[in-house]
């Protein structure tokens, strides 16, 4: 294995590997593409330009060259604008975040530009990881991920900052606590632990992310309209058209991804004696945003990450049944309480939809890491029930 970093990391790595004969950090970019069969740029999506314009020209003639971005339209745009001719394209993204075991996960492989000896070159290099591999186009990718990863990280990202702006910390309100609360909550903390540029760089450079993301936003906003003004029979017949919609027929009480003896054991704070009812707008305005797309998630699960698997389950949960679907309608109209948190809700999911739409990385991170040193206090012990949520709950939901 060849490998280099930053300058800055040269030598922190040269002494993290000094004793593996196998491992050899070199230098800089161009020493590692020159002499090595299978290359992988690990780096930022919004840095894959940069880094490839740097690099590729150096690549040795013959070599496989590949990417981990999250959005492969810029990546194979770099690599066909700045590597050589007789060079290979088979690139790969995994699909889960850290802390998640790769076994059995997706990984998604593109072959681009490549004979078929190479794409199965990389298969089987790739195969230690023992993840489910799924062979894609690059653009059947950067769909999928936009169906799935992008609106639903636009979700988890709005509840965060409403949370934030009304200086909530959700596990000591009861309203927040117990079942599918639990994992509004740790999946949040739990995307705002990570580095920003994981989730600006799918939905903003993701040419097919924007509709979606939009999409979210004006469900949100035009569900809470029809929850200020009183249209219970409107809302719930546009309710019950994107339930229609969405959801299989004949998927049953038994078929349910997620249950409350499951849910209930990673709360961060006492669940309370008697459930606190919610209008669940956040998943409401998902299932809406998945109507109006025309988006059946069931079709993705070949490609689902674990976050996504998780949040088609409280969606289910929610909308396969029917008592506590008709409570969150009857909250939506009759229950005020919720007002203020879905008024920043909702204005929260249009930030980040104006964020994607225009392309602003700078907004997106300064809102971001603000949120995040908000919830920071939090983070160590709720990524750790969050690690055996998602493993617990992927043991009951895999296909």
């Amino acid at each position: 294995i060849n490998a280099c970093d930053l300058p800055v990391k040269h030598d922190e790595l040269e002494k993290l590997f000094e004793k593996n004969v196998k491992v050899t950090i070199c230098p800089n970019g161009h020493q590692v593409v020159w002499i090595s069969d299978y290359i992988i740029y690990s780096v930022e999506a919004k840095n894959i330009e940069a880094v490839v314009a740097q690099y590729g020209p150096s690549t040795r003639p013959g070599a496989v060259v590949g990417g981990q971005t999250s959005c492969k339209a810029p990546e194979m745009a770099a690599f066909e604008k700045h590597l050589p001719a007789g060079t290979e394209i088979v690139s790969c993204h995994s699909l889960h975040g850290p802390g998640v075991d790769p076994k059995s996960q997706p990984l998604v492989l593109i072959k681009h530009r490549a004979s078929q000896e190479s794409f199965d070159m990389v298969k089987d290099m790739l195969s230690c990881f023992q993840s489910k591999q799924v062979s894609l186009t690059a653009e059947e990718h950067d769909r999928i991920t936009a169906d799935t990863q992008a609106v639903t990280h636009a979700a988890f990202l709005s509840m965060g900052t409403a949370w934030s702006q009304g200086r909530n910390f959700p596990w000591e309100n009861p309203r927040y606590i117990g079942g599918i609360e639990n994992v509004k909550i740790n999946v949040t903390l739990r995307i705002y632990s990570n580095k920003w540029h994981v989730y600006a760089g799918l939905a903003i450079l993701n040419p097919a992310a924007k509709k979606q993301v939009r999409q979210y936003a004006e469900s949100a906003t035009q569900l809470y309209t029809l929850m200020l003004g009183g249209h219970r029979d409107e809302l719930r017949q546009r309710i019950e058209q994107a339930k229609a919609a969405v959801f299989k027929e004949g998927v049953g009480e038994d078929d349910l991804l997620l249950r409350d003896d499951v849910l209930d054991r990673f709360s961060l704070g006492e669940i309370p004696p008697e459930r606190v009812k919610n209008n669940h707008l956040s998943l409401l305005a998902m299932v809406d945003c998945w109507w109006k797309l025309g988006i059946v998630p069931y079709n993705h699960m070949i490609c689902s990450t674990p976050l996504f698997r998780l949040w088609l389950g409280i969606t289910q949960y929610l909308f396969k049944n029917p008592k506590l679907l008709d409570e969150a309608i009857d909250t939506a109209i009759s229950d005020t309480s919720f007002r203020n948190d879905d008024l920043q809700f909702v204005i929260a999911a249009q930030t980040w939809s104006e964020f994607v739409r225009f392309g602003e990385m700078d907004g997106y991170r300064q809102k971001f890491e603000e949120i995040q040193e908000y919830f920071a206090p939090r983070f160590p012990g709720a990524v750790q029930i969050g690690n055996e949520m998602i493993k617990t709950i992927l043991e009951k939901t895999e296909s």
